[in-house]
């Protein structure tokens, strides 16, 4: 799952959002100066993760990227899939989803970021800024996502990426994939919830 599963999938506490959302940018002993909520938080993060990424629904929609996209189908799918949240998103809240982020643009501003390293405090910017988890709305969100992405593989491998151009393929297995998430997501929610209750 991507940042608005995160997000979404954490307790009503803006610093457990936030380790939930950021965990994969603040890792190691940059977690010590955080609270115990954000550490609470990115252990969440780890068990949402853990969960998708073995969970047999999440393979078969995987199974649906093209086989030119096949080496990167988790992230496809962890981008897509938060697309079918926003989509579905009446389903499994009571508030709407721009009155969901917009609530959590306004605690985190000026609030929350203080011990966040840099690039952590950089992201989360953007994020607000451009609402970023909203924008899962649309499909050029997703887009916009999987370029970014794209940069980000690019600047690491020293190679060109265009995972955007995976879109169109996307979209015409949506029914399936649509299908895949309708029935996984429930299921992740229950994981989040028993590990809440019982977190060891």
């Amino acid at each position: 799952m991507n940042w608005l599963a995160h997000t979404f999938l954490s307790e009503p506490n803006v610093q457990f959002q936030l380790g939930n959302l950021l965990a994969d940018l603040v890792r190691g002993p940059e977690r010590e100066p955080m609270s115990v909520d954000f550490r609470r938080g990115a252990d969440c993060h780890k068990i949402i993760d853990a969960f998708t990424d073995s969970h047999p629904l999440v393979r078969r929609s995987r199974g649906q990227v093209p086989p030119e996209y096949r080496r990167f189908s988790g992230v496809l799918i962890d981008v897509f899939y938060d697309y079918l949240l926003a989509k579905h998103w009446s389903s499994f809240a009571s508030e709407s989803l721009p009155e969901f982020t917009q609530r959590f643009y306004a605690q985190v501003q000026g609030k929350e970021e203080g011990n966040l390293p840099e690039p952590a405090k950089a992201t989360l910017g953007r994020i607000v800024r451009h609402d970023l988890l909203g924008s899962y709305r649309q499909i050029d969100g997703v887009e916009h996502a999987l370029r970014r992405i794209s940069i980000y593989l690019a600047s690491r491998w020293k190679k060109p990426f265009a995972l955007d151009r995976s879109v169109p393929a996307l979209l015409r297995v949506e029914s399936a994939l649509d299908t895949d998430f309708l029935e996984f997501f429930p299921q992740l929610q229950n994981r989040v919830a028993d590990w809440s209750r019982n977190p060891h």
